[in-house]
């Protein structure tokens, strides 16, 4: 659920506050936690994929499939986790991601951002009614 606008410039004049108050603390609470989970994440399953690539090896020059077959849904799984752990991981400069405190890096910019798509929308909208109101005439 969006905050209201309200909630959104009381969000936001915490924020400041808490930068000028307390600098070190509201650095330490931009994301970075998660970006260091992600990476680890990451390089876990990049680790996966390479063991998944010796059994599959190992299963070719045994001569068992099952071993292979394995080894090659470990290189899936662990590919696939890579790709969608390498998306979701924040950006050190950038805006936040989905899931990310109002603390993270460029907060306020993506809220303002937002808030200018939903007036767009909302103009949209009132042109649609009124040409739908002129042609109902």
């Amino acid at each position: 659920m969006p905050l209201s606008e309200h909630e959104q410039r009381m969000l936001e004049q915490m924020e400041r506050a808490l930068y000028a108050e307390d600098p070190k603390f509201a650095t330490a609470l931009e994301g970075s936690g998660l970006r260091t989970y992600t990476r680890r994440r990451v390089y876990q399953a990049i680790a996966g994929f390479l063991v998944g690539i010796a059994l599959l090896m190992a299963g070719m020059v045994a001569q068992w499939i099952w071993i292979s077959v394995v080894g090659f849904l470990v290189m899936l799984g662990c590919a696939v986790l890579v790709v969608t752990g390498w998306r979701k991981a924040p950006r050190p400069g950038g805006g936040p991601q989905r899931g990310a405190g109002p603390m993270s890096g460029g907060g306020l910019a993506a809220r303002r951002q937002m808030r200018q798509r939903r007036s767009m929308m909302d103009r949209i909208e009132q042109r649609w009614q009124r040409r739908r109101d002129e042609q109902g005439r």
